[in-house]
């Protein structure tokens, strides 16, 4: 074998974690290889939040044309240039990927390397490409490898021309029928993004309701959102085998009422990610999994292997970017400034991209009467909001769990008009634990979405 090069750290990806980290280290005078099997940016900037908000954001505009007439506006016939849309995408992810990119190559210290890394022995990796093969080793390595979709064990499915989130996106027609596997996040914000692009829509869904970790009412809420909007949900529905019949996919599905057909001209698998674990051969370094294929890690990110460290989705837990640039965070935080940061007891906020939002922090209902916890709820409807009121977007609610004892915010749902940002103010309070009447009794510019949290907390008090 070829002498490896040596560096005094490896970073194995490119997404969301492993960037910054590359560049961390090696401006703080680490000669440090970042290694990315295809394209700069990992999941969040090639395949998932930057493409599918740019093309949620497209979808928006075409659901409020069509609701000109609500506003006074009179509008034509709405048409989708689905070329248009995608090329739109493909433009956004070009430029922030080249930008990222660019960064990483005027970095002092930063080799990026180009090729499909794989271990042979602890700290000691073989990077191939279409050209050649290098070895390379260092002190340190750090795993942001990622994840990828994953396609069920479903009988026939091999034999049918079935999508996952990266190649709807790049679809150049709308749909006629566009039939969803799953009712997660990615079921749910495309299935509503190719409703309103004008395809007919169906998510089926194996759990009795969508969304199986939030509260029955969030779920509840969502669904008569999305069926309001024409997608077809059917819960408690198994699909039990797939085939392809002229220009239709069939698919044979169990429901609580017998075995239906549902037959639709495109098959969205949205049924979970697995990590990107299995080619890296982590079992030479040292490096153990779980039964999936996570790489397991403390609360600092340290793996079973010394100096070998995971971050991002490929460690399993919430797979979100914020997520993963956090774990950056801490391990600059643990490594370059000598601190003791850990994952224990971090907020993990989301958003759902439907509209309306859905912005979660903290626990949830349900969480917190599981524990044990004396609790107050804290809900009020969307039609309860003067912002939403005026801008006719009044669908769905918000909703606080509070501690009864100490009056703390334990968790919010925002389904509504910009859920997110008004989850944010929510979670900001709670990491500076302020009381529930703090928000209730603050000064918010009027009109705000932000000051229905006076409302919010109001209601609670007078229930």
């Amino acid at each position: 074998m070829e002498t490896a090069q040596q560096y005094d750290a490896i970073v194995i990806g490119s997404g969301q974690g492993g960037k910054p980290l590359s560049m961390a280290l090696a401006q703080a005078g680490m000669h440090t290889a970042l290694i990315e099997r295809k394209y700069v940016g990992g999941t969040c900037v090639n395949e998932g939040c930057t493409p599918t908000k740019t093309m949620v954001a497209s979808g928006r505009v075409a659901y409020l044309a069509r609701r000109g007439a609500d506003y006074g506006v009179r509008t034509g016939a709405i048409t989708i240039d689905m070329e248009k849309v995608r090329q739109r995408k493909r433009d956004i992810v070009v430029n922030f990927r080249n930008s990222s990119q660019s960064r990483i190559e005027k970095t002092k210290n930063l080799d990026l390397i180009f090729g499909d890394a794989s271990f042979v022995g602890p700290k000691t990796i073989i990077v191939r490409s279409k050209v050649n093969q290098r070895s390379l080793s260092a002190a340190r390595i750090f795993i942001n490898a990622g994840t990828q979709a994953s396609m069920p064990k479903l009988d026939g499915l091999d034999s049918v021309s079935a999508l996952d989130n990266a190649s709807l996106m790049e679809l150049g027609e709308v749909p006629d029928h566009l039939v969803i596997l799953g009712g997660g996040y990615i079921g749910l914000e495309f299935g509503q993004l190719f409703r309103r692009f004008g395809s007919r829509v169906t998510i089926l869904q194996g759990a009795g309701q969508l969304l199986t970790g939030e509260d029955p009412d969030v779920a509840d809420e969502i669904t008569k959102i999305l069926r309001e909007d024409g997608v077809e949900i059917v819960l408690n529905a198994r699909a039990t085998r797939v085939d392809q019949e002229g220009g239709n996919i069939r698919l044979n599905v169990q429901t609580h009422d017998g075995t239906i057909v549902v037959a639709g001209s495109h098959l969205l698998v949205a049924t979970g990610r697995v990590p990107n674990s299995d080619t890296l051969n982590l079992a030479a370094a040292g490096v153990q999994t779980d039964a999936r294929g996570f790489i397991q890690v403390n609360d600092r990110l340290e793996t079973t292997a010394r100096d070998t460290y995971a971050l991002g989705d490929i460690k399993g837990g919430p797979a979100f970017t914020h997520i993963s640039y956090d774990d950056f965070r801490i391990i600059r935080a643990n490594l370059l400034e000598h601190k003791s940061a850990s994952t224990k007891d971090r907020f993990v906020p989301y958003t759902l991209f439907t509209d309306p939002q859905l912005g979660r922090v903290g626990l949830t209902e349900k969480e917190a009467r599981a524990q044990g916890r004396s609790i107050r709820i804290a809900k009020i409807p969307m039609t309860s909001v003067a912002r939403a009121l005026e801008v006719d977007e009044t669908r769905g609610f918000m909703k606080a769990v509070v501690d009864a004892d100490s009056n703390q915010i334990l968790g919010a749902a925002v389904l509504g008009i910009e859920g997110g940002e008004v989850m944010s103010v929510l979670e900001t309070a709670m990491m500076g634990k302020l009381p529930y009447t703090a928000l209730r009794d603050a000064t918010y510019a009027h009109p705000t979405l932000a000051e229905s949290l006076n409302n919010l907390f109001m209601a609670m008090d007078s229930a």
